[in-house]
C-alpha cells in the first residue's frame, strides 16, 4: 500500500502528482523545483539560489518522514544547462557528505516554469 506526502512546507504540486510517495519503506519524491513554499513563489535570481531553495524543500520532505539526507539512496538532476554543472557540483557536494547517493544529472531543454534545476529523489525510511 503507498502513502502520499503533501506538506504545507514543500511546494504544493503544480499538476496531478504528489509531492512524494511511500511504499514499502521506500520515499520516491517527485522533482523538485525552487519554489518557495511560504509564499508560492519561484526563487529564480539564479542557479545558486534555486539550488539552495530546492535543497531546502527537499529537507522539509525528508524531515516530514523523520529521515535525514543520510537516508537518500538517489538523485535525478535535470539542468537547463549543462555549464551549469560544476557550480551544481560544488554546492550538491556541500548539501551531502559520503557516501554519496547514487546520482545522474540531465541537460534538458526546458523545465516546469523555465527554471534551471529540478531535482528528484528516492531515500529509504
Amino acid at each position: 500500500m503507498k502513502k502520499t506526502v503533501n506538506i504545507p512546507n514543500a511546494p504544493s504540486p503544480v499538476g496531478p502528482y504528489s509531492q512524494a510517495v511511500i511504499h514499502n519503506d521506500i520515499m520516491y519524491a517527485s522533482g523538485q523545483i525552487a519554489i518557495d513554499p511560504s509564499n508560492g513563489e519561484l526563487k529564480n535570481g539564479s542557479v545558486e539560489i534555486e539550488l539552495k531553495q530546492i535543497l531546502k524543500n527537499i529537507d522539509a520532505l525528508l524531515n516530514a518522514a523523520k529521515i535525514s539526507r543520510e537516508n537518500i539512496l538517489k538523485c535525478s538532476i535535470f539542468i537547463k544547462n549543462m555549464d551549469d554543472f560544476e557550480l551544481i557540483n560544488k554546492i550538491y557536494a556541500d548539501y551531502f557528505k559520503e557516501p554519496f547517493p547514487a546520482r545522474e544529472t540531465v541537460e534538458v531543454a526546458r523545465l516546469p516554469k523555465n527554471v534551471n534545476v529540478e531535482i528528484s529523489f528516492i531515500a529509504y525510511l
